[in-house]
């Protein structure tokens, strides 16, 4: 049922699309000036058919890979850093509070007078529109880990780089593909943005092309085409996700069980285990 619901929405919002433009309503709204569904679709047929389509897609697509996996690199490091260091948090916390609050996009400026090329440009307001985004999901999803694990890792002789990459990073995943999922839509925001104003290919630049020429339904290609490649990247995001998490417990299904479906019963609890010492260990402050 949930997913005819699904099919159906999109399916209705596209039928009053057409019946809107086609009967040049003009209310509040002015839908006469809007292109039909029928003439947006076959715009965009004739677009798939020529290489200069899939030339602009290969250059958004290249920017955006780019510019996320810079990002997300960055991004994991710097707020595992600021979540785990108190000088980290100090030298960087102040830059991250006072840069995070200014659009990538303002950024523009910035890239055309430091970056040598429009195209590193772009990558770079990309990779800015990501990187808080990350940066400030990972440094919260840390930070409200148990220093529990952490303690028994170092209890048992395991070194940082052990507590590290065995108990933080793996603990913090959900958080941060939290932050990777919000990323990836502001990245396909700014990069479209960005090649509007200095790109020259791309599907942004190819849809501000086709505005200044009142080409409208070549506009509403392109911005078809965002979308459709906005969802397909955060989707590919959110299934690496699920599968990196694949280990964590996941929450049963919303409503009572049916007939021939047997209703999912509370794995039993782990018995608590003593520790080895009576002396309660100290609370871990951050490495300086």
């Amino acid at each position: 049922m949930r997913r005819l619901v699904r099919i159906a929405s999109p399916l209705a919002a596209l039928g009053l699309w057409q019946l809107l433009t086609s009967l040049d309503v003009n209310l509040w709204l002015r839908f006469e000036q809007f292109p039909t569904v029928v003439e947006v679709a076959s715009a965009f047929a004739d677009r798939v058919g020529t290489e200069a389509y899939w030339q602009d897609l290969g250059h958004s697509l290249r920017r955006i890979t780019v510019g996320f996996l810079l990002a997300a690199v960055l991004g994991v490091a710097a707020g595992t850093a600021v979540a785990r260091s108190r000088w980290a948090a100090d030298v960087l916390g102040p830059l991250v509070e006072v840069v995070r609050p200014v659009p990538a996009i303002a950024l523009v400026p910035v890239a055309i007078l430091l970056l040598p090329t429009n195209e590193q440009g772009i990558v770079f307001i990309t990779c800015a529109a990501a990187l808080f985004p990350v940066l400030v999901s990972t440094r919260h999803a840390v930070r409200a880990l148990s220093p529990v694990w952490e303690e028994a890792v170092l209890t048992m002789g395991g070194s940082r780089a052990r507590v590290l990459f065995s108990v933080v990073l793996p603990g913090a995943l959900p958080g941060i593909f939290g932050g990777l999922s919000v990323g990836i839509g502001v990245s396909w925001i700014c990069v479209i943005s960005a090649e509007m104003i200095s790109g020259e290919y791309g599907v942004g630049y190819r849809t501000w092309q086709d505005y200044t020429v009142v080409d409208y339904p070549g506009v509403f290609v392109g911005m078809a085409t965002i979308g459709a490649l906005g969802w397909l990247t955060s989707t590919a995001v959110e299934m690496l996700g699920r599968r990196v998490t694949s280990w964590l417990p996941r929450p049963a299904e919303r409503g009572g069980a049916g007939p021939g479906r047997a209703a999912a019963s509370p794995a039993p609890a782990a018995p608590a285990r003593t520790p080895s010492c009576s002396v309660p260990l100290p609370e871990k402050e951050p490495v300086p």
